[in-house]
């Protein structure tokens, strides 16, 4: 027997990890194909969401390995040919952001660099990193299938993206259009409405005479082009003009012809109900210039800089022009009044909080409509089922409600739009990454030829972060549809955030995020694992606390200590085929067995947390406090060594899913309770033993 001393993780989780991985039971083709258990040889699919290669492993990482490895361990034990696919994401914009930061502390810009140096250079960064994060997932005590891992930027996956390209635009669902996008000026790249945050911000609102008229802004500094005042139809403080009606006034550069546009997409309710439009500056004020034909002038440039339009002021960031241009009205006697503490929401770039500039730009588009109409049929028909089910309603109201995707990035990282024209010479263009990834499933799967997709798609689950429900999740489905005519997956869990300890979102300059790393060396996987999903319930963020760690880690330590006591106690036995059980031994096995299906129900409906509170307080306050402890007055007897090793090894079988390592380790030391077995170091490994069964 080596179970010696407390629980020692380090001696044991390397050295488990190997064992696992080198007997190839990760990979479904090697798995005992003796038809066991409810799985009977079926095929069970989980696609890792692969992770950005771009630094280490956090805390929702740590989630996601848990999570998803408890499935799979899980459907293994019960007979399924379990894949587990690993991978890892090139991650397009949110990669070059992170080296662009590195770049910027050495000094350098990407802006100075070659295209192609620039690219070389990220992909070497992606690749130590894509190492880094393979030996962290390992660490986690993930049991995927690495020899069917895939990254993003393979050769044939991005001949799948290719392929899906083409066919959406020979379908005529992608076009090439000068439409209004959000651009980030600091990264120069435009973006998806998904890659921008809505930011409440305190401006001051101006009340500026527009001739007759008074229009409010807080951005006067668009105004230099507006020679068009639009109001509401049915507006009766503006009934007595006409649509198309001309005006004279004095404006910031002198005088100018206005025309009046009538149109209900303005709110009457705003400011005085009489605005100026900037077409090339704003989505509302773009679909009106659109509706009336009428042209669009750019004020501002790429680079947030006022153009020779503005005259005076041109060449000036906003920042610096926007209290002179108001000076200037003020001059003119062309501001009525300031409202100093105006709120409102705008939009900014979601990785550097600049705010976002719209512009004109001709960018590639995918028209989303038709790629999101099977797929609200699917959902509001129960093909596809969402845990927790609210997200249902969440998915369709922006599938109902979806626009088109602008798919160009001014990125060099990334998959090249092939023949992309761009707007300016050494531009390059590379797909939007959630594009690439939206293909995941079917493209990892060797779509449309290859066993393994014939084999594993559809998958069955898609568990992944309820953030990314639109980005990614959504996409998914669409473009997996498209491809397969198949959705590619029958279930989607979404978990929520990792908090810390008091509840706050982790960031680095807050100082709070926790490195699972860190906590798996101080308290092992196990732990961590079992502090991951204990009172964690789908979609709900989970306030991770050190202490509750700790609990577990003295969980572990009682496992180990429990099993020490089962083994000495046990020495001697020798199993014999029929055992004379007493009337309070034999309901202890009896409320075992209900245990294993109450535990086994749960881990069908998804219910880890609830599966995993189960067996905690079953071994500890039921095995542990009073089992034990009743066999101490008779653990010489055959029946009570039987009871025991039944119990314990039933409770390794529940709580492997969730407790790897130490539970492997305490199974290679059982010996057999069946005459016709060996010893337990002999025979299979528990990850691939049959799941609630005996003996």
């Amino acid at each position: 027997m080596n179970l010696e001393g407390q629980y020692d993780p380090k001696k044991v989780e390397d050295k488990m990890y190997k064992l696992w991985e080198d007997s190839g039971f990760f990979n479904p083709d090697n798995l005992p194909t003796d038809k066991r258990g409810k799985g009977k040889g079926k095929s069970f699919t989980i696609i890792m969401p692969p992770a950005n290669a771009n630094g280490n492993l956090h805390a929702g990482h740590a989630l996601v390995m848990t999570i998803e490895d408890i499935m799979t361990r899980y459907k293994r034990m019960q007979g399924f040919r379990a894949l587990w696919l690993p991978g890892l994401d090139h991650a397009g914009f949110e990669t070059q952001v992170v080296y662009e930061k590195k770049l910027e502390k050495e000094g350098r810009s990407r802006f100075k660099m070659e295209p192609q140096e620039l690219y070389n250079e990220i992909m070497q960064f992606t690749l130590e990193n894509k190492k880094n994060i393979e030996g962290q997932v390992r660490k986690m005590g993930a049991s995927c299938d690495w020899s069917r891992q895939k990254f993003t930027l393979d050769p044939d996956i991005i001949n799948t993206v290719y392929g899906t390209f083409e066919k959406l635009k020979k379908d005529g669902l992608i076009y090439r259009g000068k439409k209004i996008i959000n651009w980030c000026v600091k990264h120069q790249t435009s973006l998806s409405d998904l890659e921008t945050k809505d930011t409440e911000k305190v401006d001051k609102l101006y009340y500026l005479k527009y001739g007759p008229f008074v229009i409010a802004t807080a951005r006067p500094e668009t105004k230099f082009g507006d020679k068009y005042v639009v109001m509401h139809p049915k507006d009766p403080r503006y009934a007595q003009y006409k649509n198309g009606d001309k005006l004279s006034l004095e404006w910031i550069n002198g005088p100018i012809e206005a025309s009046v546009v009538k149109d209900e997409a303005i709110e009457m309710e705003f400011g005085t109900g009489a605005m100026t439009i900037t077409p090339w500056h704003d989505a509302v004020d773009f679909g009106i210039a659109e509706k009336h034909d009428l042209p669009k002038e750019q004020i501002i440039d790429f680079y947030g800089k006022l153009l020779p339009v503005a005259g005076e002021f041109a060449g000036m960031k906003i920042s610096e022009a926007r209290p002179r241009i108001i000076e200037k009205l003020q001059a003119k006697g062309l501001v009525e009044k300031i409202e100093e503490n105006y709120k409102h929401i705008v939009k900014t770039c979601y990785k550097c909080d600049s705010l976002i500039e719209p512009q004109i730009k001709e960018q590639w588009f995918l028209k989303m409509e038709p790629l999101a109409k099977p797929i609200i049929k699917a959902i509001e028909t129960g093909k596809v089922k969402f845990i927790p089910e609210h997200y249902k309603k969440i998915s369709l109201h922006w599938l109902k409600n979806i626009m088109d995707w602008p798919l160009s990035r001014q990125i060099v990282w990334g998959i090249p739009i092939p023949a992309s024209p761009a707007d300016k010479p050494g531009e390059v263009e590379t797909f939007d990454t959630w594009f690439s990834s939206g293909q995941w499933p079917f493209a990892t799967l060797g779509f449309p030829e290859s066993k393994d997709f014939k084999t594993f798609y559809p998958t069955d689950v898609m568990e992944t972060a309820g953030e990314i429900i639109f980005f990614w999740v959504a996409r998914m489905m669409m473009l997996g549809f498209y491809i397969t005519k198949k959705l590619p997956f029958k279930t989607v869990y979404l978990h929520g955030l990792v908090l810390d300890a008091k509840g706050q979102k982790m960031s680095k300059s807050k100082g709070n995020v926790i490195n699972p790393l860190d906590i798996t060396d101080k308290y092992g996987t196990d732990a961590l694992r079992m502090g991951l999903v204990m009172g964690n319930t789908p979609g709900q963020s989970l306030a991770l606390d050190e202490n509750k760690i700790k609990g577990y880690k003295n969980f572990a330590n009682k496992i180990w200590n429990a099993s020490k006591f089962v083994l000495i106690s046990t020495q001697n036995f020798t199993a014999v085929k029929k055992v004379a059980l007493s009337s309070t031994q034999k309901e202890h096995l009896k409320n075992l067995k209900t245990l294993q299906k109450e535990v086994t129900k749960l881990m069908d409906d998804f219910k880890f947390y609830y599966a995993a509170e189960k067996i905690y307080h079953y071994f500890w306050h039921e095995f542990c406090d009073k089992i034990i402890e009743e066999s101490k007055k008779d653990i010489a007897s055959h029946a009570t060594q039987y009871l025991l090793l039944e119990i314990l090894s039933a409770s390794l079988k529940m709580l492997h899913p969730f407790m790897p390592f130490i539970t492997e380790e305490i199974w290679g030391q059982l010996p057999a309770k069946n005459p016709s077995t060996s010893l337990r170091a002999s025979k299979n490994l528990l990850m691939v033993e049959s799941w609630n069964t005996t003996g």
